[in-house]
């Protein structure tokens, strides 16, 4: 069966119809039409219903699932392993937020290089569709994001919960979301909270989608935002932030994910300082 076929059944799995499909793939909505009419017709079955609502699978649908995340994953896993640098036994692809990168992840490559010398060790960033995409599709073996989707064949491990403090580069004695305020998109979750805990704040002049990116905006032209604090610390310890007295604390959760029937004796050792490094998160930080 052509990979590409059953590429296009997952993204549109993955997006909900056809059109997001499509923007994914970078192909025309009438391409993903016809490679899904081709695999209907090589399966002799429908795999999807389209309604107000989007495109879900049905039952024939949702059972071909995994044997499309099966057949992409291996042939990705060939490309992968036939592409190991000379030296090396295997190598492991880790995905991530940037923000989870920073001050986390990069903080243990030094001890997964040195641990796992046989092992070569790829690493890129990604938001959380990009990451499960890539798990599905066997293009990462582990990645470590906020809001995992529940897929089968991965596995989903809590890591850790990122408090997010109110900082501003400017004294403030109480709460003020002004026209500097940078609202980041931390998910739905965040939003409904933060909604309750200012309702009289209707939207901000500017929105991150990546905490990282809003930091630094915030850094390098003043204003304040929500952030994780263990990627403010030091810029609270250099006073070019400062905690506002009397913002409501909010947190995120992290998490690894990767796909169950994954070679642990590839994977294992990166699992393993990721949960060690969640433990030492999980501990007090001793901040107000």
């Amino acid at each position: 069966m052509d990979t590409e076929l059953a590429r296009t059944f997952l993204a549109v799995v993955t997006t909900g119809s056809f059109v997001n499909a499509a923007e994914r793939l970078h192909v025309t909505q009438s391409t993903v039409s016809t490679r899904i009419h081709t695999l209907e017709t090589a399966l002799g079955c429908r795999l999807f219903v389209r309604n107000k609502g989007g495109t879900t699978p049905t039952p024939p649908g949702k059972h071909f699932q995994k044997h499309a995340s099966t057949l992409v994953r291996t042939v990705e896993q060939a490309r992968h392993d036939v592409g190991v640098a000379r030296g090396f036994r295997a190598a492991v692809t880790v995905g991530a937020r940037l923000g989870l990168w920073e001050q986390f992840l990069i903080k243990q490559m030094p001890s997964l290089l040195e641990r796992a010398t046989d092992i070569s060790v790829r690493a890129e960033i990604g938001l959380e569709s990009d990451l499960m995409e890539g798990l599905v599709e066997g293009r990462l073996d582990v990645a470590v994001m906020y809001t995992p989707e529940s897929r089968p064949g991965l596995n989903v491990e809590f890591l850790f919960d990122d408090r997010l403090v109110l900082v501003s580069t400017k004294a403030q004695r109480r709460p003020v979301l002004d026209t500097s305020y940078v609202y980041i998109d931390w998910g739905p979750e965040f939003f409904a909270r933060h909604s309750a805990s200012f309702p009289e704040f209707f939207g901000a002049a500017l929105t991150a989608n990546i905490g990282w990116l809003g930091l630094q905006h915030v850094i390098e032209n003043g204003g304040s935002g929500y952030f994780p604090i263990r990627l403010v610390r030091p810029h609270l310890q250099s006073r070019k932030l400062t905690i506002v007295p009397g913002g409501p604390e909010f947190s995120i959760s992290a998490y690894v994910v990767y796909p169950t029937d994954a070679d642990m004796g590839v994977i294992g050792p990166a699992l393993e300082l990721i949960r060690d490094a969640a433990a030492e998160e999980r501990r007090p930080d001793g901040l107000p």
